[in-house]
């Protein structure tokens, strides 16, 4: 059977591909027919998500997106792209009176600046084919927020309003910029916030997602709809994965 939910003959590019969600998400399209770039800090991680890739034509390329150098040589690198999910990310909860100058830079480095001048970049250089399709990952943080969350959240909030605009002014050439909005996700990251947040009673938190924590594999089945040309006619939207949480929250 015919079906439109497949990445045969698309080149992707995933960043943050070493670990969590992103390293998920490069499995998952690589099992749909992509053929990725994949992009990581660290060179060990990244080389065991390559190795978990399937078919073959892939490539990984050491990068950090916030030094500008890299990043430039990095987009110089690439292919012909077809599509794009950007995966990189951190989280670090910091109270709001003790919230630094070195906290805002790092976060809103990573979670929204890299996405930004990532994608400048790629325009720029003329390095995305018509149609190609874009994906971000924010938070139910920016509307459900939790203690020590402010940058977190208003980081992903400014990728919600960034992908809206972009999606606005690269509509003309078929292209599309979304944002996967997911809630908690079982990954090591999890682990992290749970640790590091103020949740006295895991059963107790867990208990608020009707159809329980996510799973990556949740994520990449969103982020291969978002890329496939099923999706050809969505675009500057926000796909909520909350397992239930806003319905009972």
């Amino acid at each position: 059977m015919s079906t439109p939910f497949h990445l045969h003959n698309k080149t992707v590019l995933i960043t943050g591909a070493s670990s969590g969600i992103g390293k998920q998400v490069a499995i998952s399209c690589s099992a749909m027919g992509a053929k990725l770039v994949i992009t990581g800090r660290d060179e060990k991680r990244l080389n065991e998500t390559l190795g978990l890739l399937k078919g073959d034509g892939h490539k990984k390329i050491i990068c950090d997106l916030i030094d500008e150098k890299q990043r430039s040589q990095f987009v110089e690198s690439l292919p012909a792209i077809d599509g794009v999910v950007h995966s990189a990310g951190s989280v670090m909860p910091t109270p709001v009176k003790f919230i630094a100058e070195k906290h805002l830079n790092y976060l809103m480095g990573l979670n929204f600046e890299s996405a930004v001048l990532l994608v400048a970049a790629l325009l720029k250089n003329k390095k995305l084919n018509d149609a190609s399709s874009l994906v971000f990952f924010s938070s139910i943080s920016v509307n459900y927020p939790y203690t020590g969350g402010a940058i977190y959240s208003a980081s992903k909030g400014a990728i919600e309003a960034y992908s809206r605009s972009l999606a606005l002014e690269i509509v003309q050439r078929k292209m599309r910029s979304n944002v996967i909005v997911p809630a908690m996700i079982r990954t090591p990251l999890y682990e992290e916030t749970m640790k590091q947040s103020m949740v006295n009673d895991r059963g107790i938190y867990e208990s608020k997602y009707p159809l329980g924590i996510g799973l990556p594999e949740d994520v990449a089945n969103a982020a291969i709809y978002l890329l496939s040309d099923a999706s050809r006619w969505v675009t500057g939207i926000n796909l909520i994965l909350d397992g239930g949480f806003s319905i009972v929250k």
